[in-house]
């Protein structure tokens, strides 16, 4: 029996992209009629063979799915996304479905290039799980030709479903907290325009600030991580202001553990001196020295959520849910404390 052939393989023989010939034998826009024509007349001549769809093996029940996630979000210490998807691996069992992970790493994104298990045809539907670049998020949301729902991630403009958690309100709550345990000088930490997830949770900080009637300060404002890449960096980042706040909240529990551990090197003490709070509560005990207050994330929904609709995207092509929002809760523990009256609404 002869190798399988694969979109890779026509598109080298056309000298086209794998997103092209995908295109044309899928009958998407974006190809032109000669070119599409060529592209299949090649295929049948090749002997390709489209990859049968699982929802047509109804009697096996078996679906092969994929995540993508980008490499940085993979970092060492930096387990959020692995928990997330051993999560879904648990789901996906429960409904006879087997996982696949591709990492991206740096070059293939900056490149746009299309991931391997989508190349070789393995997957009968796509999980892209945390945001990447807005121009390789258009290009996976736009190209593949395949089902997807986004996790943690919402491509503004795009038709694609996702399912997000409520970063907005969970930002807004976590600094209502912080003005409830008397503090008005109330810094954020994390790079702006590096995640949505970023954007949305200072959004919230904002308005919260706003809401109480109290300022900010731009060097309030400090950035945990590369705008380009999204590694954190402790010696390039978290920059300390003259005019120290008296609480932080910060993006994510992570970036939290590093601020506790730059202010503790300035000689400053959590809670004592300073409260710091975080986002996620996924951070283990042997990265911060005292229980950290914060929000945290359903998991388990996240998971459960993700699977559901992408199952069902497979099995119908008209499916859609738009954006599924989950929400959080506040997690009360060691890292904040109060010291003054609350402060009220204006």
């Amino acid at each position: 029996m002869g190798r399988t052939v694969k979109m890779a393989d026509i598109a080298k023989k056309m000298n086209v992209s794998v997103v092209t010939v995908s295109k044309a034998l899928s009958g998407q826009k974006g190809v032109s009629e000669e070119s599409r024509k060529r592209i299949l007349e090649l295929a049948a001549k090749m002997g390709y063979e489209k990859k049968t769809k699982v929802k047509d093996l109804a009697k096996k029940e078996i679906y092969v799915l994929g995540i993508v996630v980008a490499e940085r979000y993979l970092a060492e210490n930096q387990s959020f996304y692995w928990k997330i998807y051993q999560e879904i691996m648990q789901k996906a069992k429960q409904k006879k479905s087997f996982m696949i992970l591709e990492v991206v790493n740096e070059e293939d994104e900056n490149e746009c290039r299309i991931p391997q298990i989508i190349q070789e045809e393995k997957i009968d539907g796509l999980i892209i799980m945390g945001s990447f670049r807005k121009k390789y998020s258009v290009f996976l949301t736009s190209n593949l030709g395949l089902p997807l729902v986004e996790l943690d991630a919402s491509n503004v403009g795009s038709a694609c479903d996702s399912v997000v958690f409520n970063n907005l309100q969970g930002g807004y709550q976590m600094t209502n907290y912080l003005f409830e345990l008397g503090h008005k000088k109330i810094g954020f930490v994390g790079t702006r325009l590096a995640t949505s997830s970023i954007d949305e949770r200072f959004l919230g900080y904002l308005k919260s600030v706003m809401e109480h009637g109290e300022v900010w300060k731009e060097e309030w404002f400090i950035d945990d991580r590369d705008r380009e890449s999204g590694q954190l960096n402790y010696e390039t980042k978290f920059t300390l202001p003259k005019d120290m706040p008296t609480a932080f909240f910060c993006n994510c529990d992570l970036t939290a553990s590093f601020m506790m551990r730059k202010l503790k090197d300035a000689g400053y003490l959590v809670p004592e001196d300073i409260s710091v709070v975080g986002f996620d509560d996924f951070l283990s005990e042997q990265f911060v020295t005292i229980g950290l207050t914060t929000y945290a994330i359903d998991m388990i929904e996240m998971a459960k959520r993700t699977l559901h609709i992408l199952l069902h995207k497979i099995n119908n092509q008209n499916y859609s849910t738009g954006t599924f929002v989950v929400a959080g809760k506040l997690i009360e523990r060691e890292s904040a404390k109060q010291i003054a009256p609350p402060i009220p609404f204006v």
